[in-house]
């Protein structure tokens, strides 16, 4: 049994299920990472912020190595896994390590005790589709509408960390979808005009504000 998780402090969260590329260039961090292979194992990556680290953060598992440098560099692609609650930390070692303990939801998606999830569900597959088509890419899977853990994959592609850390946190799907839910039109909104910045931009010759666009 894992006695202690390596942990890996990002400016990242890192989502049950999503995928996480990592360019390894520390020494302390070829250390952990080598032995992580070496053992097959997991590893925990965590938010680090000004505030320091998270409470929360999400195992990930080494899925490939993609590119090995002559001096131990490593480009490496990871894949979230277990959530977990930090109880303490350990620092014997380069890296840092914690005791952790794992958690799950504590609600059952779907069922008559989570009033609204229904609601929630299809206000937040709307955003996470009108995001997808700005950037032309292909809307949610139907096979995917009713995933138990459905919030984790429309949350891929929001890039706001106190949202991904809440979410993350979380016990409850059906909260997470609510938070999504109310999130996301803001989110597109910003997005949107981001969008039309980039389409004048290039046009317009300079920085600044582009006329036209709020």
């Amino acid at each position: 049994m894992q006695a202690w998780l390596p942990l890996f402090p990002l400016q990242v969260v890192l989502l049950p299920d999503a995928e996480l590329p990592l360019h390894i260039f520390e020494e302390r961090y070829k250390e952990m990472i080598g032995e992580i292979l070496r053992d097959n194992i997991e590893f925990g990556v965590v938010l680090a912020s000004d505030q320091g680290l998270a409470g929360t953060g999400c195992t990930g598992v080494i899925d490939r190595v993609l590119r090995q440098y002559p001096d131990g560099r490593l480009d490496i692609l990871t894949k979230g896994r277990r959530r977990f609650e930090i109880m303490s930390l350990n620092e014997d070692r380069p890296f840092l390590r914690g005791e952790v303990e794992y958690f799950d939801d504590e609600e059952v998606a779907g069922h008559a005790e989570s009033p609204g999830g229904d609601d929630f569900r299809v206000r937040a597959i709307a955003g996470y589709n009108e995001l997808r088509a700005l950037s032309a890419e292909a809307p949610l899977p139907m096979d995917d509408i009713y995933h138990p853990q459905l919030s984790f994959r429309l949350a891929r592609p929001v890039q706001d960390l106190s949202l991904r850390q809440a979410l993350l946190s979380s016990r409850s799907e059906t909260e997470r979808l609510r938070k999504l839910a109310d999130f996301l039109p803001a989110f597109l909104v910003r997005q949107r005009r981001i969008e039309r910045v980039k389409q004048v931009a290039p046009r317009n010759g300079h920085g600044g504000k582009v006329a036209g666009v709020p």
